[in-house]
């Protein structure tokens, strides 16, 4: 099952940017696809692979943060070629 994953992770803390720098980078690296924007990352595939990484990187992300937030929305379809159409 194909599935699309929008995070947007807030560390509530001074030295909040290396935290999400590096969160980015690990998905990047994981070989999804992954597409970002201002305010989120989008990551997509197959649903036990997107969720086995963000398993082990939200963790990690988390274990950095002293306190933060992680807002998490997941759609079952593979949304990376949506492209408006107005």
């Amino acid at each position: 099952m194909k599935i699309s994953v929008e995070l947007t992770l807030s560390p509530l803390q001074d030295d909040f940017e290396p935290i999400i720098i590096s969160f980015i980078k690990k998905l990047r690296d994981s070989g999804l696809t992954v597409q970002e924007n201002a305010l989120s990352t989008h990551v997509y595939g197959e649903y036990d692979k997107v969720m086995a990484l963000l398993t082990e990187e939200i963790k990690e992300a988390l274990e950095l943060m002293e306190h933060g937030l992680l807002y998490m929305k997941i759609v079952k379809s593979d949304r990376s070629s949506y492209e408006p159409n107005f």
